[in-house]
């Protein structure tokens, strides 16, 4: 499924287009506290481009 366009400050993730905002400008990001392996980090990688969703990314780290 094809990213839609999103406003400023504001990503789309790329596997359920669902809008999210990046805090890593505010000194730090939420996804640093999600858990991957490096598998897991190798995977999406190669299957996604940008950043997932919270959702997402708590999902597929919680599907190990």
């Amino acid at each position: 499924m094809p990213a839609r366009p999103s406003p400023a400050g504001e990503d789309r993730c790329p596997r359920c287009a669902a809008a999210f905002g990046c805090e890593i400008a505010t000194g730090g990001c939420w996804c640093a506290r999600v858990t991957l392996d490096d598998e897991q980090r190798k995977r999406l990688s190669a299957d996604y481009v940008g950043c997932l969703c919270p959702a997402c990314l708590r999902e597929l780290a919680a599907a190990r």
